[in-house]
């Protein structure tokens, strides 16, 4: 099976399995709204690629010192700033190979 993280707590919530709760955007502009519709104070932003590795991993369009794929907000503020560096970029990993 080959489906996101966010697809997959779905199908498990669906059969009554506990999950963290989470909000799945594909804009920055709907970042703020998401965060806060979640408990804080502590947030976690997360690229949904085909490929493990994604908190090691980098993005080629923000250099070789840029955070990975998975990382820690600490307010809503971060979170914005995360989506922002996050989304329409490329995340290479370990398993994505240099393409990402």
């Amino acid at each position: 099976m080959n489906i996101h993280e966010y697809q997959a707590k779905q199908l498990l919530e669906r059969f009554g399995a506990p999950i963290a709760p989470g909000i799945a955007i594909d804009d920055v502009a709907k970042a703020e709204a998401a965060a806060k519709q979640l408990p804080g104070p502590l947030y976690v932003v997360k690229s949904q690629i085909h490929a493990g590795g994604r908190g090691k991993g980098k993005f080629k369009e923000l250099g070789p010192d840029s955070k990975g794929g998975v990382r820690l907000a600490k307010s809503i503020a971060d979170v914005v700033a995360n989506a922002k560096e996050m989304l329409g970029n490329t995340l290479v990993t370990k398993q994505t190979g240099e393409a990402g």
